[in-house]
């Protein structure tokens, strides 16, 4: 389903989803949606994933979702399914806040590859990698007439270089080996640090 958030009635709009979902026998709800982030148009979208049962977190290798606060429709009608025993996952796209104005056919395109890969089916993407590539063309011709968004966007571009350089640092270091030479370092400071 596709269309603009209700604003009112939430309760009967869900259940008539769910009705919908239960003639059509589905057997998963997947919710996309998108969140305005300081992310750059010129780097791979983040996507991420939640559930919000511990069984759908589980099988779909997913987070199993601890928000809580102020939330819309798509918050609300995942938890409606989960009530009614529907597994529901969500994935969210984070959109760079300084070109939120849809369509965005980068984030439509990640949030899609992300639903192949979690569900494991396919979905046919059309044009929508080559609208990708177009937008952030685009995206990139509106940026760099503006000196100051231009900054801007090489900034947050460095700082999410530096943020993939320090996890992949991480994801390489040995815990043992780390382990192992704290203990030698405790050792060397003598008996009153553990030596």
């Amino acid at each position: 389903m596709h269309g603009a958030e209700p604003n009112m009635r939430w309760r009967t709009f869900c259940n008539r989803l769910l009705a919908i979902a239960d003639r059509l026998d589905v057997s998963t709800v997947v919710i996309l949606g998108a969140l305005l982030a300081d992310t750059p148009h010129t780097r791979p979208v983040p996507v991420s994933g939640t559930a919000y049962s511990p069984e759908a977190a589980k099988f779909f290798g997913l987070e199993e979702t601890r928000y809580e606060g102020p939330t819309g429709i798509a918050g609300v009608f995942q938890d409606a399914c989960v009530n009614a025993g529907i597994p529901a996952v969500a994935f969210w796209a984070a959109v760079p806040h300084y070109v939120s104005q849809p369509p965005n056919p980068k984030a439509t395109v990640a949030l899609l590859q992300r639903v192949e890969d979690v569900l494991d089916v396919e979905v046919p993407l059309g044009d929508l990698p080559e609208q990708a590539e177009e937008w952030e063309q685009a995206v990139t011709e509106m940026t760099t007439e503006d000196e100051e968004i231009a900054e801007y966007v090489q900034s947050l571009e460095e700082r999410g270089d530096a943020e993939v350089d320090t996890t992949e640092m991480l994801s390489k270091i040995d815990g043992d080996a780390l382990a192992a030479e704290f203990e030698r370092y405790l050792r060397r400071r003598g008996p009153r640090f553990g030596g």
